[in-house]
């Protein structure tokens, strides 16, 4: 249950600096949006996957949609409203570095109200994948109906109840996400800067397992109070690192739904995501079940 957008994706020699007007090289519209996105990756990995999501009666929506069917996506959740479709302006450097704005759009419609209009196939789950790109009354709905497993990537992070957050297993950020939940749920402490020890922290305040995801670092799993672990990344050449982050939750929840464990399932999606940013866009670039996978070598180290 998430997000639907058209990537307006630019591409740029560099970044500007703020004032700052820069000449692009290309403009391409793209399908995006994190819960599009991640619906995608989990689908081109095998798994049955059901959109519930929103987009407006204009022309954007059929950019916006365009490959989820394509890739085995059952559509038939998402609801046309009367708000413009979702909007997110990319812009990617020569090293594959980006920047994103998002306007939501229709995704604001993407609320309890769609929620329960969809309430028996977001109960009926095994696993029910939400994102921070739609607003908080939805998740919280979501998150209080579903019976199976909630992977709740809290990207971008808005404000939800620690009762929401608590139903995550895993709870997905980055490590300045991670930074912004602990800030959100105890405002008056001091937030730590060390990877792990944001880990340990969201352990503390009940979260029952966590991952942080490291860019081409790979990712740290923690599930209750077992030993964080490192997942290493393959190393690769990045093209656009735009949507690698949902090529990771979209396969992680593929691997959990066919009953991985968590660390199998973040060792595959590291896999994934390092595929993605291989390619240019986001669900363009994400792999089928027969592409060949990047991989990591016995000991750890990229190959």
């Amino acid at each position: 249950m998430g997000s639907l957008n058209v990537d307006q994706v630019v591409t740029v020699e560099r970044h500007p600096s703020p004032g700052e007007t820069v000449v692009a090289t290309s403009m391409t519209l793209l399908p995006g949006g994190k819960g599009a996105n991640q619906a995608v990756a989990a689908a081109r990995r095998g798994a049955a996957t059901t959109m519930v999501g929103s987009v407006g009666r204009d022309g954007s929506a059929e950019v916006a949609t365009s490959l989820l069917a394509d890739s085995g996506v059952d559509v038939t959740h998402v609801r046309a409203v009367d708000l413009p479709t979702g909007l997110a302006t990319v812009t990617v450097d020569r090293s594959g570095e980006n920047t994103i704005v998002v306007v939501p759009g229709a995704n604001g419609a993407t609320g309890r109200e769609a929620l329960l209009a969809s309430a028996t196939v977001v109960a009926s789950a095994a696993v029910v994948v939400l994102q921070g790109e739609i607003p908080a009354d939805g998740i919280a709905a979501a998150a209080g109906l579903a019976t199976g497993r909630v992977l709740l990537n809290l990207a971008p992070v808005v404000p939800v109840d620690l009762a929401v957050v608590l139903t995550a297993d895993p709870l997905v950020v980055n490590e300045h996400e991670a930074a912004l939940v602990l800030a959100q749920l105890d405002p008056g402490a001091v937030v730590p800067t060390d990877e792990p020890a944001l880990v340990d922290a969201l352990r503390a305040f009940g979260v029952r397992s966590v991952v942080v995801t490291l860019g081409a670092r790979g990712a740290l799993v923690a599930e209750g109070s077992a030993e964080i672990v490192a997942v290493p990344s393959p190393r690769v050449t990045a093209v656009d690192s735009s949507g690698a982050g949902d090529a990771f939750v979209g396969a992680l929840a593929a691997g959990l739904a066919a009953g991985d464990g968590l660390l199998d399932a973040a060792r595959q999606a590291v896999r994934v995501g390092a595929f993605a940013v291989q390619g240019a866009g986001t669900q363009p670039s994400y792999p089928r079940l027969d592409d060949v996978l990047p991989s990591v070598d016995a000991a750890g180290s990229p190959s």
